[in-house]
């Protein structure tokens, strides 16, 4: 009797041990099988603006592209360009989609360290993006007319700020041979303009055409016309950056969304710009993604490149110029904060 208790509370043992680790075998299983699922898809953060400027990044996020590519990408959305530069350096967002000044080039002097990779906006010529315009009824007819005016810009180190300079060094004159107003706003250019509270203004689109269209004044010059400028771009955070794998995957994305855009609304035949074939679904998508209506949209849609390449040459002629401005407190090389290789490799293996 005692023999056969043994035996039983032997086996009992046994069995217990077996369906233990059983168990514990299909758990493991079932945590490998969610890794495997989840593991393939990288989360990521996008800071961005609500500008049509946006526009790829919200196409690749609408089509899929990212999904595609094994990324679930999330809109961080902000009200401003420059705090999406500081949560990019600090790592807060993986990637940022903003314009490029002064204050992103002072960052990096004080050590805050992302890499800019690919375009999203600039000034080409042929393409109405920011234009200088004067007073409907002002005698200014030309930029070297402006010398001892006012010209409204948005504030000091700004991209406004840059293209003033730069168009006026291109005509003979300098940033000291006007008075330069920050407004603070592209609302306060089109009023101190209207108001005649100063001379000229630089101003981007659709706002160009608002403007032409209440008939309160006329462009001098559009900026693409004098300057090639790389008025925004696509950042990566240092540790996104060193993930060269997934960041080249999100390039993949970001490339086929710069494609559609291109296609879609900025061919041209016989030196015009026409409609193609997706046109009305990407004018659609920006303006929900803007809270826009369509009709506002299409008067301003910028131009990038059509596989979303930076110009790279670009980022050092800005430095050097708000260096020379005395708007950076110490040097900047280019070449640490600009990456253009990996774009290069993504759309190596899109071809």
């Amino acid at each position: 009797m005692r023999k056969r208790t043994v035996i039983a509370l032997i086996s009992a043992l046994f069995l217990a041990c077996l369906l233990a680790a059983c168990g514990q075998e299909e758990a493991n299983n079932s945590s490998e099988g969610a890794a495997d699922s989840n593991g393939d898809h990288a989360s990521i953060e996008i800071g961005m603006l609500k500008l049509t400027s946006s526009a790829p990044l919200f196409i690749a996020l609408e089509k899929g592209y990212f999904e595609e590519e094994g990324i679930d990408a999330q809109a961080s959305w902000f009200e401003a360009a420059q705090p999406i530069a500081v949560a990019t350096a600090g790592g807060d967002v993986d990637v940022g989609a903003t314009g490029i000044t002064a204050s992103l080039y002072n960052m990096v002097a004080g050590g805050e360290e992302l890499v800019i990779v690919a375009d999203k906006g600039r000034e080409q010529e042929g393409y109405s993006s920011t234009a200088l315009l004067v007073h409907s009824d002002s005698d200014i007819e030309t930029i070297e007319d402006l010398k001892d005016k006012k010209v409204g810009i948005t504030q000091t180190g700004s991209t406004f700020h840059y293209m003033a300079g730069r168009l006026l060094e291109e005509h003979g004159l300098t940033s000291a041979d006007v008075e330069l107003v920050p407004v603070n706003s592209i609302p306060g250019l089109m009023e101190t303009l209207q108001s005649k509270q100063v001379d000229a203004v630089l101003l981007n689109e659709p706002n160009i055409t608002m403007v032409l269209d209440e008939g309160y004044g006329k462009v001098i010059k559009q900026v693409g016309d004098v300057i090639d400028y790389q008025t925004s771009g696509i950042f990566f955070s240092k540790s996104f950056a060193g993930d060269t794998e997934t960041a080249t995957k999100f390039l993949k994305a970001y490339a086929k969304a710069t494609q559609y855009y291109y296609d879609a609304v900025l061919t041209k035949e016989n030196g015009e710009i026409v409609p193609g074939e997706n046109y009305d679904e990407v004018i659609q998508i920006i303006a929900e993604y803007t809270d826009q209506e369509p009709a506002v949209i299409e008067r301003g849609l910028p131009y990038m490149d059509r596989d979303g390449k930076l110009l790279a040459s670009d980022i050092q002629t800005q430095i050097d110029w708000y260096a020379k401005e005395e708007l950076i407190g110490a040097p900047v090389d280019a070449d640490k904060i600009v990456n253009t290789n990996l774009l290069d490799q993504a759309l190596k293996e899109l071809e």
